[in-house]
């Protein structure tokens, strides 16, 4: 309802390949330098096996989706409740969208990666547990 007159069922999809420059640019952002995100030789002796990115650099994109779909207003008042289901690798291409509830209010919401494997995945509520008017 980015107009304010039309519901809008699916989110606008949002995709990112999340490379190593952006994962070291969020880490620089949050001065979070942990070294499953910076490190690869740390990385590749974890049981991850390798760079993962920051879990709030992929959900980022849900609110980019939201921004875009239902305009700036549905992204100051909204609660997002989401499960971290699988790591971002770096290199990974993720993709953000989001469905209108059958039953009850706000979205569906879920990050895929490359290989259709849901990364995270949730659901957005506006104001209190309303959709965006």
């Amino acid at each position: 309802m980015a107009d304010g007159t039309t519901p809008i069922d699916r989110l606008t999809p949002v995709t990112k390949r999340i490379d190593r420059a952006a994962i070291r640019l969020y880490a620089e952002l949050t001065d979070d330098f942990n070294p499953i995100h910076v490190d690869p030789d740390f990385a590749a002796a974890t049981p991850m096996k390798g760079i993962i990115a920051h879990g709030l650099l992929s959900v980022n994109l849900l609110w980019q989706s939201v921004r875009r779909s239902l305009g700036e207003a549905a992204v100051s008042d909204a609660t997002l409740d989401i499960r971290f289901l699988r790591p971002v690798r770096e290199d990974d291409v993720v993709t953000a969208g989001g469905q209108r509830r059958a039953e009850g209010d706000g979205y569906d919401v879920w990050i895929d990666n490359q290989h259709g494997e849901t990364v995270i995945a949730g659901r957005i509520l506006h104001g209190a547990g309303r959709a965006p008017s």
